[in-house]
C-alpha cells in the first residue's frame, strides 16, 4: 500500500484547505477591522490571525493527531450521546441552517446586488440562489473529486482575483492610516482577537479537517504518522495564504478611510475600494471574487454535511442529501442575510467555546491520558458559561447570573468568561481521575 504523498498533492490539499476556509465572511471581517483599527491595524491583525488562522488550523492538525475519522468519534471522548448531539448541532449550524445559505446570500449581496437595479433585488436573489446552489450541488455530487475541483480549479481563480486587487492596493494605497475607532483605541490586539471569532472557522475546521484526512486515506495512506505530517504540511500552506490575505485586506481597510470614510460593513468597503481602483470593472472583479469564494465554501460544506448525515442515517443516499441541502439552503437564503445572522448568533455563541475547548483537550489528550473526567468536567463548566452567553446574544439575558459571572469570571464581559471554568474543570477532572485510579489499584491489591 502506498504510504507516500507527492509534494504536488500536498500543495493541492493546502490550496483546497485555504479555499474552503476563505469564504465570503473571511473577506469582509479583516477589511472592516482594518478600517476601524486605523494606525493600530497591525496589532489588531496579529490578534485576528491567532483566532482566524491559528485556532482553525490547529483544529485540522489536532484531527490528524487524534487518529479519529470523524468529529462524532472525537467528541464521543466526552460521552457517546454528547458526541452525536454535538456533531449534529455543529453540522447543521455550519451547514444548511446558516453557513451554506449565508454563503449564497453574501455572494449575492456583495457581488451581484450592486450591479442590479434596486427593484430587481428580490427576484435577483431568487434567481441567483437557484443558480448558485444548483452549481454547488453539481460540484458536490462527486465527493471523491472535491479536492481536485476545489484545489486545482476554483482556488487558483479565487487567488488570481484577490491578488489583483491586493497588489494594486498595496503598491498604490488610497491614503494614510487614520485614528482608530473606540473599539481599537486600547487593547487593539484583543479587539482583533475577538473579531477572528466571527469567521467561525474553528467550527468549520472540524469538518474541513475530516475532508483532508479522508482525501489522504483515499490515496491509500493508513499510517497515522504520514497522515499527521501531510496534514501539517497542507495546513502550513493554508496558514501562509490566509495570513497574507488577512494582513493585506486589513491594510486595504486601514488605508481606505481617508478616501471612503468609515463604512457600515466590509462588503461596502470592498465594493468601494474596487470601484476606486477599477471603476465599473471593479464591480465585475468583486462579483467574481465573492461568487468563487462563497462557492468553494459551499461545495465543501454541502459535501461534508451530506457525507456525515448519510453515515448516521444511511437510508437516505448521499446524492439525496446533497439535493436536500441545496434546495433547503436556497429557500433559507431568500429570507435574507440579516435574518440568518439574528437566528444563528445565539447558537453559535453557545457552541463555539465548546469547540475550542474540545480542540485544546484533543491536543493535550496524551498529557492527561485521555481521562473522560477531564473532558466531561471541562466541557460541562464551559457549557454552563457559554449557554448564558448564548441567551444574552438572543436578548434573553439572565441578569442575576450575568452579574455574578461578571464579578467572578475574568473576561466574561467580552465573551471569554468560559476560559477559567474550562481550566478549573480540566484540573478537577485530572484530580478525580487520579483518585479513581488509586482507588481501583487499592481494590485490586486487596483482591490479590
Amino acid at each position: 500500500m502506498n504510504q507516500k504523498i507527492s509534494t504536488s498533492y500536498i500543495i493541492v490539499l493546502g490550496l483546497m484547505l485555504f479555499s474552503l476556509f476563505f469564504g465570503a465572511g473571511n473577506l469582509i471581517f479583516p477589511i472592516m477591522m482594518g478600517q476601524e483599527a486605523g494606525i493600530n491595524v497591525w496589532e489588531a491583525t496579529a490578534g485576528f490571525i491567532i483566532t482566524g488562522v491559528g485556532l482553525p488550523l490547529l483544529t485540522v492538525i489536532a484531527l490528524g493527531y487524534s487518529g479519529k475519522s470523524d468529529l462524532q468519534s472525537l467528541a464521543s471522548r466526552v460521552h457517546p450521546m454528547f458526541g452525536l448531539v454535538f456533531s449534529i448541532i455543529l453540522y447543521l449550524a455550519i451547514g444548511p441552517l446558516f453557513a451554506i445559505p449565508r454563503a449564497g446570500t453574501v455572494a449575492f449581496e456583495i457581488g451581484i446586488r450592486p450591479l442590479l437595479p434596486e427593484s430587481w433585488s428580490t427576484i435577483g436573489l431568487l434567481v441567483f440562489s437557484i443558480f448558485f446552489f444548483g452549481v454547488a450541488a453539481f460540484l458536490s455530487l462527486n465527493s471523491s473529486k472535491v479536492v481536485d475541483i476545489v484545489g486545482k480549479y476554483l482556488t487558483p481563480i479565487k487567488i488570481s482575483f484577490l491578488s489583483l486587487l491586493v497588489l494594486v492596493a498595496i503598491f498604490n494605497p488610497l491614503g494614510a492610516f487614520q485614528e482608530p475607532s473606540e473599539k481599537y483605541t486600547e487593547n487593539s490586539f484583543f479587539g482583533g482577537f475577538s473579531e477572528g471569532y466571527l469567521t467561525m472557522d474553528v467550527l468549520s475546521a472540524f469538518v474541513f479537517g475530516i475532508i483532508i484526512i479522508n482525501s489522504l486515506r483515499s490515496k491509500g495512506v493508513e499510517s497515522g504518522k504520514v497522515i499527521m505530517v501531510s496534514t501539517m504540511k497542507a495546513a502550513s500552506i493554508a496558514a501562509v495564504l490566509l495570513t497574507f490575505f488577512y494582513g493585506s485586506l486589513a491594510f486595504i481597510g486601514a488605508s481606505s478611510v481617508s478616501e471612503l470614510g468609515i463604512l457600515n460593513n466590509g462588503g461596502a468597503v470592498l465594493a468601494g475600494v474596487a470601484n476606486v481602483y477599477f471603476g465599473s470593472f471593479g464591480g465585475v472583479i468583486l462579483s467574481g471574487v465573492m461568487t468563487v469564494a462563497c462557492m468553494t465554501t459551499s461545495v465543501g460544506l454541502i459535501s461534508a454535511c451530506a457525507t456525515y448525515f448519510n453515515k448516521i442515517f444511511p437510508k437516505i443516499s448521499y446524492t439525496s442529501y446533497v439535493i436536500i441541502f441545496a434546495v433547503f439552503s436556497t429557500a433559507v437564503a431568500n429570507f435574507g442575510l440579516s435574518h440568518l445572522i439574528t437566528i444563528s448568533e445565539p447558537v453559535l455563541t453557545a457552541i463555539y467555546p465548546l469547540a475550542i475547548v474540545l480542540l485544546i483537550l484533543t491536543l493535550f489528550h496524551n498529557a492527561f491520558n485521555g481521562k473522560k473526567e477531564v473532558y466531561q468536567l471541562s466541557m460541562l463548566f464551559t457549557f454552563i458559561v457559554s449557554v448564558f452567553d448564548g441567551l444574552k446574544a438572543a436578548g434573553l439575558s439572565v441578569k442575576p447570573v450575568d452579574q455574578l459571572f461578571t464579578s467572578i469570571l475574568p473576561l466574561y464581559e467580552v465573551g471569554l468568561g468560559w476560559l477559567l471554568p474550562a481550566f478549573i474543570g480540566g484540573v478537577l477532572g485530572i484530580i478525580i481521575g487520579r483518585f479513581k485510579l488509586r482507588s481501583k489499584e487499592k481494590e485490586e491489591e486487596q483482591f490479590i
